[in-house]
C-alpha cells in the first residue's frame, strides 16, 4: 500500500491536534458519557440529544482533526472530510429533525456487543495505544476518527428497532478505511474497528428492515 505520509508525520499529526486541541478531549468524553446515560435511562428527548451527540462528534472529525490537521499530510484528508460531515448530516436529519433514532437498553446479543465496543473506544483503546508505545500526546484520542467510530457503532447498537439505515452507512465505511491503519502504520488499536464493522452490519442487517433508509 503506497502511503503518501510517513510514520513520524502520522503520529506528529496526532501529537499537534492534542496539544492544540486541549482539553476539548474532556469535554469529549463527556458528551461521549452523557449519550450512555441518555441511552441507559432514556427520555422523551433522549433520542434527539444523542443523535445531536452523534452529529456534532463526527463534525468534530471532519472539521477539528481531517480538515484542520490530517491535510497536511494526506490530500485525501479532504474527502474524508467531506464523508464525515455527510456522517454528521445523516444524524442530524433521521435524529433531530426526523426523530426515527430512539435509544434503550434491550437485552440481547446486539446490547453487549455495543456495550464492549463503548468501553473499547472509551476505556480499553487508550489503555492499549499506551502499552503499545504511543501514549499522550502522540495516540488518537477519543473524538477522532477510529476510536469515535467505535463508540458510534457501540451507541448504535442501542437503537430501537427498526431504524434508519443512513446512520450507519459512514461509520462501517470508515470501520474498513480506518482498519488499514492497523495492518500497515501498527496501530494495534485500530484491530476494534474490525470488531466494530461485524457489529455494525449485524446491527444494519436486523434493525433497519421496516424502515425506509
Amino acid at each position: 500500500m503506497d502511503i503518501p505520509f510517513t510514520l513520524e508525520q502520522f503520529y506528529g499529526v496526532f501529537r499537534d491536534y492534542n496539544e492544540s486541541v486541549w482539553p476539548a478531549q474532556l469535554f469529549l468524553v463527556a458528551i461521549a458519557l452523557a449519550a450512555i446515560t441518555l441511552a441507559l435511562r432514556p427520555r422523551s428527548w433522549s433520542g434527539l440529544a444523542v443523535s445531536a451527540i452523534l452529529g456534532f462528534l463526527w463534525t468534530w472529525i471532519a472539521v477539528a482533526y481531517h480538515f484542520s490537521f490530517f491535510t497536511r499530510i494526506n490530500p485525501a484528508a479532504y474527502v474524508f472530510a467531506g464523508v464525515s460531515m455527510a456522517g454528521a448530516a445523516v444524524f442530524i436529519w433521521q435524529g433531530v429533525i426526523r426523530r426515527r433514532l430512539q435509544f434503550k437498553w434491550l437485552p440481547g446479543m446486539r446490547a453487549y456487543a455495543g456495550v464492549a465496543l463503548m468501553v473499547f473506544a472509551l476505556v480499553v483503546y487508550p489503555i492499549w495505544s499506551a502499552y503499545a508505545g504511543h501514549g499522550y500526546p502522540d495516540t488518537p484520542t477519543f473524538g477522532l476518527p477510529c476510536p469515535t467510530t467505535i463508540f458510534t457503532i457501540g451507541l448504535l447498537a442501542f437503537a430501537v428497532p427498526p431504524i434508519p439505515r443512513s446512520p450507519l452507512v459512514v461509520p462501517v465505511l470508515w470501520c474498513l478505511v480506518g482498519a488499514q491503519a492497523a495492518f500497515f502504520l501498527g496501530m494495534q488499536p485500530d484491530m476494534g474497528l474490525v470488531a466494530a464493522a461485524v457489529v455494525g452490519i449485524f446491527v444494519l442487517v436486523t434493525a433497519s428492515q421496516g424502515q425506509k433508509a
